[in-house]
C-alpha cells in the first residue's frame, strides 16, 4: 500500500514506548523480539522494490549491553533493513511517559558512532535530542544522517536553515516562505478541507522569535473557525511584524 501511493521509503518504528504500542506488540518492546522484526522486515522487502529501514532505542528498560542493540541491528540488516535510525536512548516501558522517554533517558551518542565505525557500509542516521543547527552539524563526522522529530515540528524554520547550508540556497525570512504557501493552502481549503489542518503544523514557524507567541494565538484561536482562510494568515503574519517591529525599536 505504502509502495502504490508512492512513498519513498518503509521505516519500521521499534523504538516507540506508550503503553498502547506495548499492549499491541509494536514500538519499542519489539526490541525483545529481534526474529519477529527481522521476519517483519523480510516480508516487507519481498513485497516492494522502496527502501525497508527500521528505527529503534538502544534498548528497553535496564538494556544496558552494547553488543545485544548490535545484536538486533545485525539482524534487521540480515533480513533486508537498508539503513537504521538510532534513536540513541533506551526505551522505559515502566514508569516513564512517552514524553519523559524523550526526555529523562540519557543519551549516548557513542553507541551509534560506535556502530558505524564497526560497520562502516551500513547507512546510519542518529536522532535524539537534536534541536539546533549546530547540534546537526556536529554529528556529520559520525554517522551518516540525521533524522529531526519533535524539533522539526516545534520549529519549522529549521529545516530551511539546514537546507540552506547544505545547499547553498538563500535563507529566506519565515513570512516569505509562509506566504509561498499560500496557492497549496488555498488549493486544498478549495477542496474543502478545514484551514485547522494546515495551521495546525505551522505554529511553530516564529518559535524563540519577537511575535512568535502572537502568531500562534490568532492561527490557535482562529483556524478552527467556519470560512477561515488566507486572510487569517495574513492577519497573524501582520500581528507578529508588529510585534518584531516593537522589539526591533
Amino acid at each position: 500500500i505504502a509502495a502504490d501511493w508512492g512513498y519513498d521509503e518503509v521505516n519500521l518504528n521499534c523504538g516507540c514506548p506508550s503503553d498502547r504500542v506495548q499492549a499491541g506488540r509494536f514500538g519499542a518492546c519489539l526490541m525483545r523480539e529481534p526474529a519477529l522484526v527481522a521476519e517483519c522486515v523480510a516480508a516487507m522487502v519481498a513485497a516492494v522494490d522502496i527502501p525497508v529501514t527500521v528505527k529503534c532505542r538502544l534498548g528497553v528498560d535496564e538494556d544496558n549491553e552494547y553488543d545485544v542493540f548490535a545484536s538486533f541491528v545485525d539482524r534487521q540488516v540480515a533480513a533486508g533493513a537498508a539503513m537504521v535510525v538510532v534513536h540513541a536512548r533506551n526505551a522505559w516501558l515502566k514508569g516513564l511517559s512517552p514524553k519523559e522517554n524523550r526526555e529523562v533517558p540519557p543519551l549516548k551518542y557513542d553507541w551509534a558512532y560506535r556502530l558505524k565505525q564497526e560497520r562502516p557500509s551500513l547507512p546510519v542516521v542518529i536522532n535524539g535530542g537534536l534541536a539546533t543547527v549546530d547540534a546537526v552539524q556536529a554529528q556529520a563526522a559520525h554517522v551518516d544522517g540525521v533524522m529531526l522529530g519533535r524539533a522539526a515540528y516545534h520549529d519549522p524554520y529549521l529545516l530551511h536553515q539546514l537546507e540552506a547550508l547544505h545547499t547553498g540556497a538563500t535563507l529566506r525570512p519565515r513570512g516569505e516562505l509562509l506566504r509561498a504557501m499560500r496557492p497549496y493552502i488555498e488549493a486544498r481549503l478549495g477542496e474543502g478541507l478545514a484551514l485547522k489542518h494546515i495551521t495546525r503544523h505551522l505554529l511553530g514557524l516564529f518559535h524563540g522569535q519577537p511575535g512568535g507567541r502572537a502568531f500562534r494565538q490568532v492561527l490557535s484561536e482562529g483556524a478552527h473557525r467556519p470560512g477561515a482562510d488566507w486572510a487569517l494568515i495574513e492577519q497573524a503574519l501582520a500581528v507578529t511584524e508588529r510585534d518584531a517591529d516593537r522589539a526591533a525599536a
